[in-house]
């Protein structure tokens, strides 16, 4: 960060969540006092605002342009994007590489914090596999024994797997890799592996995109694409409670825990506790390849 970086916050006693009476300043003291932990999990990744001026009872909006007039020592990267309607344009991207970045980034109403998998140097070469577990209406549970499946098949490849909750609906489960493969092969890999899963398991994992046609519990490979972003670890998601994408030990993730148990509160005690439990997603990146291989072989 330039020297000279601080961030005013204004509005604090505004309620972004108004069924808990949770405020800005109340985000602002939580990110303030997460940064240490979340920092290095943005860091030199394009971020995505996603804005929520009027709390989440408003319309949250994405902005991935650098908006005027964000301060100088917030650095941008500029990429090419491809918009749904077609076309190509130049982003102009914040990049959240320290703790004031970060608190501006709430001081300019984004509630959860979005970045892609790719960092800027190497932004064709993603850091993680990313199993997206989407459940069915009141399937959190399923949802549970789905994550130990990914788990169990992820140890038959040798490739570690980290879960945290995705602090809305769903789970996260991250394979850390070394940024040799492409999006193309990581999304390659993810497909193999959810259909691998729906035939040792149907009814229990799907990856039919359609909701109403779907049974079980969806593995959404296609959260692997290019310039798609995720939620960070430690984010706060725009649900009522206020919930935090919160990294768990394995042995944690059993029936009975839903997101919302995620608070902001419990997240920092967590990482009082436990530190950073998904610090190994940063530190211990395995090669793709063995594992594509060894996938491929089970048919």
């Amino acid at each position: 960060m330039a020297a000279g970086g601080e961030v005013t916050l204004s509005s604090a006693d505004r309620v972004l969540f108004p069924d808990d009476g949770i405020t800005k300043g109340d985000l602002f003291a939580y990110y303030e006092q997460i940064a240490p932990m979340l920092v290095p999990h943005l860091r030199n990744r394009p971020f995505t605002m996603k804005r929520y001026r009027e709390g989440i009872a408003g319309d949250g909006f994405f902005q991935k342009q650098a908006p005027k007039g964000m301060p100088s020592w917030i650095p941008t990267r500029r990429f090419t994007t491809h918009p749904r309607d077609g076309g190509a344009r130049e982003v102009d991207f914040p990049l959240v590489d320290s703790p004031e970045a970060l608190l501006w980034m709430v001081q300019m109403h984004c509630i959860d914090m979005n970045a892609w998998y790719s960092r800027v140097d190497k932004p064709q070469r993603p850091d993680f596999v990313l199993f997206d577990l989407d459940p069915p209406d009141d399937g959190f549970d399923l949802t549970i024994d789905v994550a130990h499946l990914i788990r169990e098949l992820l140890d038959e490849l040798s490739l570690p797997g980290y879960v945290k909750t995705s602090g809305a609906d769903g789970i996260h489960v991250v394979a850390p890799i070394t940024r040799r493969s492409t999006y193309q092969q990581t999304y390659a890999f993810a497909e193999q592996a959810s259909r691998v899963l729906e035939a040792r398991h149907p009814g229990l994992v799907t990856t039919e995109w359609l909701k109403r046609k779907r049974e079980g519990v969806l593995v959404d490979h296609r959260q692997n694409g290019s310039g798609k972003t995720i939620a960070s670890v430690y984010s706060v998601r725009p649900k009522p409670g206020a919930p935090v994408s919160t990294p768990l030990r394995w042995d944690e993730l059993r029936k009975g825990i839903t997101p919302r148990d995620f608070t902001m509160e419990v997240a920092l005690d967590r990482c009082a506790k436990h530190g950073d439990l998904f610090a190994p997603v940063l530190e211990d990146p395995r090669p793709l390849a063995p594992a594509a291989r060894a996938l491929a072989s089970l048919g």
